[in-house]
């Protein structure tokens, strides 16, 4: 149903064929944009409503669809699958990393990314490298408790997650029970198992109507609550940095949302899954790590630790301790550079179940993730020859 009756990924022969765009998803998509702006456009007092709804209902939802699943047939083995620990699988990328200038390009392709798909995930769910945590942290006050904040926000997402796991498994389970299958048989990842895994097991259930309606609620206050945080990210960016969108926000909204549409209508086309799948692995994988290791590295050595804990000591009336300063100033950027050259010699060919992308798609990829990573450098040889001075004299005014 998802790939012929929605997608119509039939009538597609692979990303170098799109087709134009669907006329009922471009509907959608409109809706959506609608929501986006009408919900951004007066800024934190218009979303901070809608966050109430699009932040709470994703906890009912799963709260009941759990309930729903630890009672379904199998779903206990289901869970126990969840939380086996496969120490081998951890083990390997480490051990191959380790060994990675004494082995072939082939087999460094072979890694398995573990590792990096959970630190990539980690960054997405936060938010970090987004954006989206400091346009939002600049509407707090001067001395908001930002240490409570960091905590709070961390450890919510980290139980979120585990706990949406026993909502995942529990029907996987269910599903390996009811077609006499393994779990591995019937887990994927992505698209597949929101739109095609869940849905099925969904319709076995009696009352499928009710839970289906349900289950689709939290994807869409999900998928809002998501894009909002991306578009407030560039609106409050560029309107802090240009006073003139600041004052006309209303009609920069707006031409936000309709650049976002335009983009978007690239991904609801005949082979928009394609764009999709190449824009989730290149524009948000890498260079997302490549810019919180430069967020790092600039903070902690140029800006300087000192000068940071201080500048927290004047907001919160303590200066945070010597563990905190060493994970800034070492722990993180090393590990950040780990998994930054990690997610680099991991990297391979991509694919969308039997489908493999052409070279020059990956070339695309790759474009579109230096886009973004090489503003950094760009900007910091601008600014370095547009200063004058000696050398140590400009390293001195651009701190």
């Amino acid at each position: 149903m998802l790939k012929r009756g929605v997608l119509h990924l039939h009538e597609s022969r692979g990303i170098h064929d799109l087709g134009l765009p669907r006329w009922d998803l471009s509907l959608c998509l409109v809706v959506v944009v609608f929501i986006l702006f009408f919900s951004l456009w007066k800024g934190v007092k218009s979303s901070g409503k809608v966050v109430y709804i699009t932040a709470t209902m994703p906890y009912v939802v799963l709260f009941v669809l759990l309930i729903r699943g630890v009672t379904l047939p199998g779903s206990m083995e289901g869970i126990k699958a969840y939380l086996h620990i496969d120490f081998k699988r951890l083990n390997n990328l480490e051990h191959h990393l380790s060994i990675s200038m004494l082995v072939s390009s082939d087999e460094i392709s072979s890694l398995n990314p573990v590792w990096i798909d959970a630190a990539t995930q980690i960054f997405y769910s936060l938010g970090a490298g987004f954006g989206v945590l400091i346009a939002f942290a600049s509407y707090n006050k001067f001395d908001n408790n930002c240490y409570r904040d960091a905590l709070l926000t961390t450890s919510v997402n980290c139980v979120t997650s585990f706990f949406s796991g026993f909502v995942i498994f529990s029907v996987l389970g269910y599903m390996a029970d009811k077609h006499k299958v393994s779990i591995e048989d019937v887990a994927t990842e992505g698209a597949g198992l929101v739109f095609i895994i869940y849905p099925e097991a969904i319709s076995t259930l009696p009352g499928s109507t009710f839970w289906a309606i349900l289950f689709f609620i939290m994807l869409l206050t999900l998928g809002i609550d998501s894009a909002m945080g991306g578009m407030e990210a560039v609106i409050t960016g560029l309107s802090d940095e240009f006073k003139i969108l600041k004052r006309h926000r209303k009609l920069f909204t707006f031409a936000t949302a309709f650049l976002t549409f335009l983009f978007a209508l690239l991904c609801v086309t005949n082979g928009g899954i394609y764009v999709l799948t190449l824009l989730d692995k290149y524009a948000a994988g890498t260079s997302i790590l490549f810019g919180v290791l430069i967020e790092a590295i600039g903070v902690s050595w140029f800006y300087g630790v000192d000068r940071f804990s201080e500048d927290i000591e004047r907001m919160m009336g303590f200066k945070p301790g010597l563990y905190w300063r060493l994970c800034w100033k070492f722990v993180s950027p090393l590990f950040l550079l780990f998994v930054v050259i990690a997610s680099t010699l991991t990297s391979s060919g991509l694919k969308y179940d039997e489908y493999v992308f052409p070279d020059w798609a990956n070339v695309v990829g790759w474009g579109v993730a230096m886009s973004s990573m090489l503003f950094v450098p760009f900007y910091a040889i601008y600014k370095f020859f547009s200063l004058s001075g000696s050398f140590k004299e400009v390293g001195v005014a651009a701190k």
